[in-house]
């Protein structure tokens, strides 16, 4: 890997001409030769709403780099809407877009020997796509959320995406019409910025403010608003500041910060996704964490917050009321938050929050004071059993029924399940079974927010349980299981579930099992045939036969 202040080479004798001569052609004066490359890596994009604001805050990001004497590179990277795709064959490149965006975003710095970057980032896997990438590289690097998006409006009712997708179970069930339907279709999303609840977006960005890679309060800032420019700005003079300090990913990225974003994910009610996520930044950077360490965390952090999917407000009423820090501030002074973690700016965690109050202001109820919380543990929970012997992950919060013991009602695809509940052939008590949706099996482990949507939206939320090696939206709620390990493609027991077969979904016990006697299983694995693989050709394929179980992340570096 290149050392620190790699641009300098450029200046480095006649043989470095040609280097100079390129550069020239962007903009270098001879001046600029001694000052640090830094990348710009901006996700901006028309694809989704979370995207389009991002090139007016990466022209911020320049002005502060430059301010700060450094010079900016800015270069593309990619995005993939979720909420676009969600429900579709283009959802299977949803999880495939954070490695090529870590790849991308690991090309560009590296091919053009940048001193440190700068990654914007909107949509769902933008940032842990840039915090792969960051820790790969290990060069001085920050990270930009490019901000969520403030809440639609109807009837006095806030709405986010979600909304929509509830809608459309709600419209099959009977329980509104057309007109209801296309009401909220055209409130729901208002403008720029990430879908609004505490989903994966709102998730991701809230856990890199609390790791150190972004600066506080960022985390939450609505997109269309101008503090989220300036906040931006400053983020561009704090990274130059950390290239003189050579203050890099791998000094704040460590075990004990990883500790800290779980906690504040459990705190705040975060997504599913941030499990996946999270084993996959840890790999990235070299520190040991198994699925295993979230419940570890969960049981000892309470929920503090009471943010949509499962509550009543989004990220900018979160933002109002102290915002993540405030959450880290409670956090650190009940001993659950390393306070002696590095930031970006250099100082400690315990330094950037000595200034916040002790207490959530009494005037706001976003934030719960300590001794009144959501809940006394937190929401994510990992499943194990017969059914997921490497573990699969839950949300434990908000649900009525924690424990169903149901018949399995069996499909291997989300299309083939959706289907089955808009036409109403699912009853209380059913267990749903979507299999062959897992990383290698989809591949690209789609999320399943139409299903689960469609199953909130015709009332059986509370009553049926639903299990998938695939993964969950950050906006789904109830009792549903995801990240089934091992997926059914490599032969996993979700596999060799069949319709009628009883299956317990546990919530306080963590447990995923299929009454099925073992010489049963041992039978049906015998007579099981792996499937065709869907895909022969292209970055599916290519994807298929590089990634790992989701236990570990779904990394596709694991085994090279």
């Amino acid at each position: 890997m290149p050392d620190n202040l790699r641009s300098r080479v450029i200046t480095q004798g006649v043989q470095r001409s040609p280097n100079r001569a390129m550069l020239r052609a962007v903009g270098f004066t001879d001046d600029d030769f001694n000052k640090p490359i830094v990348g710009v890596a901006s996700a901006y994009s028309t694809i989704t709403p979370c995207n389009m604001g991002i090139a007016t805050i990466a022209d911020r990001a320049q002005a502060g780099i430059r301010a700060a004497g450094g010079m900016p590179q800015i270069f593309g990277t990619i995005t993939v809407s979720d909420g676009i795709s969600m429900g579709t064959e283009g959802m299977k490149y949803s999880l495939v877009s954070r490695d090529v965006i870590a790849d991308s975003i690991e090309t560009a710095c590296n091919a053009q020997s940048m001193d440190g970057v700068l990654a914007i980032g909107g949509c769902d896997k933008n940032m842990p796509g840039a915090m792969i990438a960051m820790a790969r590289m290990n060069i001085p690097a920050i990270f930009v959320y490019g901000g969520t998006i403030k809440p639609g409006h109807l009837d006095g009712q806030d709405l986010t995406v979600v909304s929509s997708f509830e809608a459309v179970g709600q419209y099959s069930a009977g329980r509104i019409d057309e007109t209801m339907l296309m009401a909220i279709e055209r409130n729901a999303c208002p403008g720029a910025g990430s879908c609004g609840g505490m989903y994966t977006a709102n998730t991701m960005s809230s856990a890199f403010e609390a790791m150190g890679m972004s600066l506080m309060y960022s985390s939450t800032m609505a997109a269309e608003d101008p503090e989220k420019a300036e906040n931006t700005e400053l983020a561009g003079k704090v990274l130059v500041e950390a290239i003189r300090n050579n203050l890099r990913p791998r000094d704040i990225i460590t075990r004990k910060s990883i500790e800290n974003a779980i906690s504040v994910i459990m705190a705040v009610g975060g997504s599913t996704n941030a499990v996946l996520h999270f084993l996959a930044i840890a790999h990235s950077a070299g520190v040991p964490l198994t699925i295993d360490d979230f419940e570890t965390i969960r049981a000892r952090v309470p929920v503090l917050c009471d943010l949509k999917p499962s509550g009543r407000y989004v990220a900018t009423d979160l933002h109002r009321a102290g915002g993540i820090p405030q959450v880290m501030k409670m956090l650190l002074n009940h001993g659950l938050l390393h306070g002696d973690c590095l930031t970006i700016t250099g100082d400690t965690i315990a330094e950037r929050l000595q200034a916040v109050p002790d207490e959530p202001r009494p005037d706001q109820d976003v934030i719960r004071p300590w001794d009144q919380p959501m809940y006394p543990q937190g929401h994510l929970g990992i499943l194990k059993g017969n059914l997921a012997t490497e573990g699969s992950v839950a949300k434990l919060t908000g649900i009525k029924n924690r424990n169903i013991t149901g018949p399995a009602r069996v499909f291997d695809s989300e299309e083939l399940c959706l289907d089955a509940i808009l036409s109403g052939k699912i009853q209380a008590g059913d267990v749903l079974v979507i299999r062959y949706e897992g990383p290698k099996g989809g591949p690209g482990m789609r999320e399943m927010l139409a299903p689960t949507s469609a199953i909130i939206g015709a009332g059986l939320g509370d009553a049926v349980g639903l299990i998938t090696d695939g993964r969950f939206s950050g906006g789904t709620y109830g009792m549903v299981v995801g990240h089934v390990a091992p997926e059914a493609f490599v032969g996993g027991t979700i596999a060799l579930v069949q319709e009628g077969d009883l299956i317990t979904i546990d919530a306080d016990a963590r447990l995923l099992h299929l009454h099925v006697s073992d010489e049963e299983l041992a039978q049906r694995r015998a007579q099981w045939q792996p499937p065709e693989p869907r895909y022969t050709r292209g970055v599916l394929a290519k994807y298929a036969k590089l990634v790992a179980s989701s236990s570990l992340g779904a990394v596709t570096d694991l085994n090279l």
